[in-house]
């Protein structure tokens, strides 16, 4: 499971549980089923009706994405992608054939296969640039499912409260404690529960989800400026970098909070690797 979401899940329930055994007198009274259904109900009814049947259902494959600790091996992808450009640039095409059939990054894979196949450049990225854009258009509405979800419940936590407003008003008159008192709690209670399933379950999925699609997005451009620099045959140690930049921890690149000696350092350290690079005479450089 993913480690923030397990943290998330346990947080919000030892949250409750808190709240539940020493603020309440009786945590049942927190349990209110019609309340519960006016608001899954009217939620899933809005959201059938909102959007295809293929893409509601979706929504239980999704909540397996946000709860599985997924990889996206960028690693893997730039020494993949360094080993084939060195075969490309020195014309190996065979050994590049061969090693495609290792590379598990289907993105990378078909942008190497143009490339093999003397497929343009400007026509490669234009075409990589399009499954981005496709991939992005179709996570984000995959996140926007969950924040409509997000709108409706609370909505209909209100619904829920009207109806218990209803019913108390026309028991007033009979002096029934009992009936009223039923009536108010499904009046609090659905509100309740809206606003927990909206603020706890869907809004964190959906940015989760939004998250999860920026960090694709880095790795696809990454891939992508990889394929460009192989086609310019680019020095291996300069792609290096530059694929790394992609990936790395962030840098302010406007001011270095430990003075300039730590940026002479890092521009020394890129400088000594470049010198190594000439000094061993990679004929691939």
């Amino acid at each position: 499971m993913n480690p923030s979401t397990l943290i998330g899940i346990l947080g919000g329930l030892g949250l409750f549980a808190t709240i539940f055994l020493n603020a309440v007198s009786d945590p049942s009274l927190f349990i209110n089923l019609p309340g519960l259904g006016i608001v899954i109900g009217g939620t899933l009814a809005a959201t059938f009706i909102s959007y295809p049947i293929r893409e509601v259902l979706s929504i239980f494959r999704l909540i397996g994405t946000v709860l599985r600790n997924e990889r996206l091996y960028t690693e893997d992808d730039i020494e993949e992608l360094m080993r084939i450009t060195r075969l490309f640039q020195t014309g190996q095409m065979p050994a590049v054939e061969k090693e495609l059939q290792n590379v598990n990054n289907p993105f990378l894979r078909t942008g190497i296969q143009l490339a093999v196949d003397l497929t343009p450049e400007e026509d490669v990225l234009d075409l990589m640039q399009w499954r981005i854009a496709r991939l992005q258009a179709k996570e984000h509405a995959e996140a926007q499912l969950f924040r409509v979800m997000a709108g409706f419940a609370p909505a209909f936590g209100m619904i829920g409260t009207l109806v218990g407003l209803i019913n108390m008003m026309f028991q007033l008159g009979s002096g029934d404690m009992e009936l009223i008192g039923q009536s108010l709690a499904v009046a609090l209670m659905t509100t309740f529960y809206g606003i927990l399933l909206a603020n706890l379950v869907l809004k964190p999925i959906a940015v989760k989800l939004e998250r999860r699609t920026e960090q694709r997005m880095i790795v696809m451009h990454m891939v992508m400026q990889g394929v460009s620099m192989m086609f310019r045959k680019r020095r291996p140690t300069l792609m290096r970098e530059t694929l790394n930049s992609f990936v790395a921890d962030h840098i302010n690149e406007i001011r270095d909070g430990n003075g300039s000696s730590s940026r002479q350092g890092l521009f020394s350290k890129l400088k000594d690797r470049l010198r190594k690079h000439d000094d061993d005479g990679d004929p691939d450089a």
